[in-house]
Order: structure tokens, then sequence, then C-alpha cells
């Protein structure tokens, strides 16, 4: 694949558009979880006005009382012109693709399709939350894979997590966080081949969760799950969601590589009924005319993640921090200051910042907490003197 670099695309950086007090007024969950004496860098939305593409396609979309049921495929062409330019993969096909609420409701429908009650669902943890959450209610188990201790997949675990799961001939699907969250993570080419060859040699259906995927860091490369050699047989789920700050706009797209085009034919006809309408236009702008407004997104973000290291550095040295290449998330571990499995309640009570907890995040996130870097860097700078007063 030939990748073009992200450019400087000449626009301000969001994180610096938007006030304390002007934040304050959004009733989303971000802001109204914790009392107004709590600064929130937990939940992963963004402190950013919207795109300014975005807000025109739903203004016309409003003016015209454009709001019913979605159609067409404007939004997996959309997201096949934004992969092909930004990743150099030209192998996202429209005829494979299939609306869907979000990608976690996603991720439900795919595993449904290639596992049945009961079977195995292997993850690597730490993982985002709701992949035990959904995976558990919908009557799967879940199997763990921990990480290495370079917080990336353990290929020798990953192995031995899979032949767990297919004891006895069961059904088995693995559920790929990409680029990982909450370590920021990219895997590479290689890792995900060797993925593509593992879940080959032992039977198990890769069910990909790329919702970070617009979200690499400069300089990075980001790696579709389906374009690696061996991947034909897998599922993935993409939304501009994240990169756009759109979850309260729900719309996500499903991509069968080839040899599961039949399994995504056999989604139940109902769950295209789910994504909003506004949604899907809204990320359809995103990924067609948005790109400028991410590049200075995602420059903002180098920024943060320079930051938070100089901060930590200067003032929380016994926290470890790795940036990742990806998401705009900081996986912190916070073991070396004796606070017991759960420093975020810490940092929550005594200092008034709030972050997540990592215990959630399965086997390897107790110590650990999440730190939301999608905010300015004033706040960044709030946050951790915060986190020193819990100290204190």
């Amino acid at each position: 694949m030939t990748r073009i670099p992200h450019e400087t695309s000449g626009e301000p950086n969001p994180f610096r558009a938007l006030t304390l007090d002007r934040l304050r007024r959004r009733t989303s969950m971000k802001w109204r979880a914790y009392p107004e004496d709590v600064l929130p860098l937990w939940v992963a939305e963004m402190d950013v006005p919207v795109a300014e593409p975005v807000v025109r396609a739903l203004t016309e979309a409003l003016a015209l009382g454009d709001t019913g049921y979605p159609a067409g495929t404007g939004y997996a062409e959309a997201l096949a012109g934004f992969a092909d330019k930004r990743w150099g993969w030209d192998g996202l096909a429209v005829e494979r693709t299939a609306i869907v609420p979000d990608v976690m409701l996603g991720v439900v429908e795919m595993l449904k399709l290639v596992t049945g009650p009961g079977d195995p669902v292997v993850v690597n943890s730490p993982v985002y939350p709701p992949f035990y959450q959904f995976v558990e209610h919908m009557d799967r188990q879940v199997i763990e894979a921990p990480l290495g201790a370079d917080l990336r997949i353990d290929l020798d675990v990953l192995e031995g997590a899979f032949r767990r799961a297919t004891e006895g001939g069961r059904r088995a699907a693995f559920l790929l966080c990409s680029p990982h969250n909450p370590t920021g993570t990219l895997h590479t080419a290689d890792e995900l081949s060797a993925v593509a060859a593992l879940a080959d040699r032992h039977g198990v259906r890769v069910v990909a969760d790329e919702i970070h995927a617009p979200l690499a860091a400069g300089g990075a490369e980001f790696v579709p799950y389906l374009s690696v050699p061996g991947a034909e047989s897998g599922l993935s789920l993409m939304s501009a969601s994240k990169a756009w700050n759109l979850a309260g706009l729900k719309a996500a797209l499903a991509i069968a590589g080839p040899a599961s085009a039949a399994d995504l034919a056999r989604l139940p006809e109902e769950v295209s009924h789910g994504p909003s309408h506004l949604g899907v236009i809204a990320h359809s702008a995103a990924l067609r005319d948005g790109t400028g407004w991410l590049d200075a997104l995602l420059a903002g973000l180098d920024d943060n993640r320079r930051l938070l290291v100089d901060l930590l550095a200067e003032h929380l040295p016994a926290i470890t921090y790795r940036p990742g290449e990806a998401t705009y998330l900081a996986w912190l571990d916070c073991r070396a200051l004796g606070l017991d499995e759960d420093p975020a309640d810490v940092f929550l009570h005594r200092g008034r910042v709030a972050l997540n907890s990592g215990i959630p995040f399965g086997t390897g996130g107790a110590g650990h907490v999440r730190l939301n870097l999608a905010t300015s860097p004033e706040l960044i700078a709030e946050g951790v003197r915060r986190m020193v007063t819990a100290l204190g």
C-alpha cells in the first residue's frame, strides 16, 4: 500500500477553540457525569467544535427537512475514498459493506454471524471495557490474551488463547482492537499478518474494531486488518465518530473481507434501521471533506502527547507513560505511586480530576488510569496539577 502522509492543513488547532465555560454548557456524558468542581478527562469525547464540513452538511439536511431513514451507499463510498487516499488501501469494496448503528453494536452483530451462544471470544487485555460487557451480555465467554510488557500483541500468548478457545471443535472469534484502546498501540502489517495466519491455523474468525483508525499520529501508519495477506475471512467495523467527535450522531460500517461476504449477507435487514440518517450524512461529510480539520486535530494531539510527557516527567516522574501512536488516549501506569489497584479513585476524590479506572480494562489494568488527551493544553496541565494535589 502507498500511503499519503498527513499534510499541514493550515486550519487552526481545534483544541484551542473552546473555553472551559463554554465546554461546561455541554449536556453530554463527559461534562455532566461529575459535579462542576471535577475536571473531566475521562470518557472518549473531544473538547472541540464540530468540523465545518459536517456543520454545513447537517445544516443543509435540516433546511431540506431531510430527516428520514438512511439509504444508499454514500457512507461506504466516502470511507472507501478516505481509505484509498489516507492508507493506500483500495480493497474496501462498497458491495461488501453494511451500515450498522455504531461500532459496538456492529461488533455484536458480526460476532452473532460467526459464533453461537456460549462460544469463546478472545481479547487482548487490557482493552476497552465494553468488549467484556457486550460479549458477556450476548452469552459468549471472554478469553483473555494479555498484551506483552511492551503493550503489543504477544503472538505466543494469543496462540495459546486460540488453542483454549477452540478446544473440542468449538467455534471462536478474536475481537481485535486496532488501533488498541487504551494503549494507543498501532499494530504493524507484520503483526496483523501473523494474527491472520494464527486465526486461519486455528479456525478462529477475526472481528476488528477499527474505530480509532483515522487517529494515527503524525508519521505513523495505520494498517487496515482486511488489507493484510490471510485476512480475507475477517470482518471489520469502522466509523468517523471518534476522529470527528460524532458519537451523538449514530452510524458505522461493517466491512467484510472477500471470504466473509456470505457471512455479512446474512446480517438481518433490520440492523440497517438503527443508524441515524443525519449520522450517515455527518460521517460521510467528515470522511469526504473533513481531512483538513482532521490534520489540524492530529497536529494538536501530537503537541498534547509531548506536553503530557513533559508534565509527568517534571511533576509525577513515578508515573510511566509510553505515548501511543494512535487514539487520543493516554495509558498511565501509576503502580509506583502506591495507590493500590485504583488510582483513579484517589485522583477523583482528592484531586477532583476524573480519569478512567484501569480495572474495567481487564488483566493488566489494575494500578493504571486512562487520561483523555483530546482537550486544550491548559486543561491537560490543570489535570496534572490536580493529580499532584491528590498525592499531597
